[in-house]
């Protein structure tokens, strides 16, 4: 399976994933069908071809796109839906301030954002370790990016062929990230080309609204089997 820029979607197993969060100490279990994720973060090159648009400052057809909002990302996944006659995964807002966004229509056959569950679970590939190998062969971070956005799948994937799960973006997530403190504010997932080591884990949450852009924030494509 394959996307319209031609970058390949993994089947992704099944599975059992715990999250925590640092702040509050909490800790939940998820478990998983399998599902379809992209082996790398949607391109400059797919973004335009898709929406005739190329967000961000940085240059180059296959750099992760950044400087996209929660929204526009959605946005996106319903736009390459219909492009390739799938059933997009996301409705129309009926109130276009709605911070919240759309509802998803978990049968559809279209593109999604993964959920952060199915994030961690797919970035871990079947480890129990913070990273799926030795960071400088898996990630663009600070220490080693020149701070700056690198093109993807210059480094090392983990064990199921997905590239670039740590470092040079961080990826927007679908789910809420704690509605009871901080509202609307989505999930980031990953570390970004600026971020310090330790950003660069396949625990750790990041959170940001859903209508902000960052030149260190990009997304994923996710599909139902």
């Amino acid at each position: 399976m394959r996307t319209q820029g031609g970058d390949a979607m993994i089947e992704v197993p099944g599975g059992r994933v715990t999250l925590s969060d640092r702040r509050t100490e909490r800790s939940w279990t998820v478990d998983l069908a399998p599902y379809g994720l992209s082996a790398v973060p949607v391109t400059r090159e797919l973004y335009e071809q898709v929406t005739g648009d190329r967000p961000g400052t940085a240059r180059g057809d296959r750099l992760p796109v950044e400087g996209v909002s929660w929204h526009d990302a959605v946005r996106f996944c319903n736009a390459l839906s219909a492009r390739e006659g799938l059933r997009p995964a996301y409705g129309v807002p009926t109130d276009p301030d709605d911070a919240y966004g759309p509802a998803w229509d978990r049968t559809a056959d279209g593109y999604r954002l993964p959920t952060e569950a199915e994030w961690e679970h797919a970035c871990r590939a079947g480890t129990t370790e913070p990273r799926y190998g030795p960071l400088d062969e898996i990630a663009w971070h600070r220490g080693n990016s020149g701070e700056r956005l690198h093109e993807v799948a210059g480094l090392r994937p983990n064990a199921w062929g997905l590239h670039d799960m740590l470092g040079n973006v961080w990826e927007w997530c679908w789910d809420v990230y704690d509605a009871e403190v901080y509202g609307s504010y989505r999930v980031l997932r990953g570390g970004g080309w600026f971020d310090p080591h330790w950003s660069c884990r396949a625990s750790v949450r990041r959170r940001s609204h859903p209508t902000l852009t960052l030149d260190d924030v990009g997304f994923r494509l996710a599909r139902r089997r």
